[in-house]
């Protein structure tokens, strides 16, 4: 706790400098002859009621000057302001995600379970921002609008299955409509985060053609090429990821490319993608002052009601 102008306090003394510097004030009393035979039974007059309960009124006073002199203490704020970006992240859900070349907790899982339990890390670390979750195979669709509930954008992570959009990969067609539901987004920062490990077998344009209109429209697009095989390296292997072009689509689109071969490749991306998109969620809480004055003011209103019982009394 603390006081917001503590130099107030130097009033507390002023009543008794006040009794000691002025003049005292002589009051004018009616006097009473009394006969000197009723004297034995005359009774002292009472002293002026407030004489009797002088503690009140100085507990009064030092009350209200701490009330002036603001009593506060500190607290965090609970709610993040928003961060002003919006994220789709678009995930492949072909059938070379049945894969398994990833292993967690020592147990060798499908690409799809690794890339969600990351993807649904991510998001419920991006507390600030809206996210929104698109997701392709032969077909794309729109699995989460764009939210700020993040338990919700990650529950529909949990819930997706390869096989429910098609088992080919249009990764135009999920890019397509990841920049769509952007489009008419009004935030300074817009975001897709599009994660694929094929080939675009099934979209209606090139991938890059996409990522020209999301230039155009002011978007930034990160790729993430999953799959320990590339067609850069082994061209004629199957279920190789299309590295090249992953690397075109965000070059053209001002983003990043993430190559991701194993579980710490994994990680590593996910770190990364948040040094490249800082979440508001890291920033320190923000901090404010409640003012505590109105206890003190209206103790000494009590006291001074108490008084003024006592002094009718």
């Amino acid at each position: 706790m603390s006081l917001a102008a503590p130099i107030l306090l130097a009033l507390l003394p002023l009543p008794l400098l006040m009794r000691w510097l002025l003049p005292p004030r002589i009051l004018p009393r009616a006097a009473l002859a009394v006969p000197g035979h009723l004297l034995p039974h005359a009774t002292p007059g009472q002293l002026p009621p407030l004489h009797r309960t002088p503690w009140l009124v100085a507990l009064a006073w030092v009350l209200l000057i701490v009330a002036l002199a603001g009593p506060r203490v500190e607290r965090q704020a609970q709610v993040i302001p928003a961060s002003g970006r919006d994220i789709v992240l678009a995930l492949d859900l072909s059938g070379s995600m049945e894969q398994q070349d990833f292993t967690l907790d020592g147990q060798p899982v499908t690409r799809l379970e690794a890339v969600k339990r990351t993807a649904r890390a991510f998001v419920e670390s991006r507390t600030g921002d809206r996210i929104g979750l698109v997701i392709f195979g032969g077909r794309a669709y729109v699995a989460a609008p764009l939210t700020f509930d993040l338990d919700a954008v990650a529950q529909a992570i949990d819930e997706v299955q390869i096989g429910i959009s098609g088992r080919g990969t249009a990764i135009a067609d999920g890019l397509g409509l990841a920049i769509r539901r952007l489009q008419g987004s009004e935030a300074p920062g817009r975001v897709v985060v599009l994660l694929s490990d094929g080939v675009d077998t099934s979209g209606s344009v090139p991938a890059v053609d996409a990522a020209r209109l999301a230039a155009t429209h002011g978007l930034r697009i990160h790729t993430i090429a999953l799959g320990p095989e590339d067609l850069e390296t082994r061209p004629t292997a199957r279920d190789a990821v299309d590295v090249a072009t992953l690397r075109a689509v965000a070059e053209t689109a001002g983003g990043a490319l993430f190559r991701v071969r194993d579980t710490a490749d994994l990680t590593a991306m996910a770190e990364a993608l948040d040094r490249l998109e800082p979440s508001p969620g890291d920033q320190p809480p923000l901090r404010y002052w409640r003012s505590l004055w109105i206890w003190p003011a209206a103790l000494a209103a009590a006291c001074l009601a108490l008084a003024a019982i006592r002094r009718r009394g």
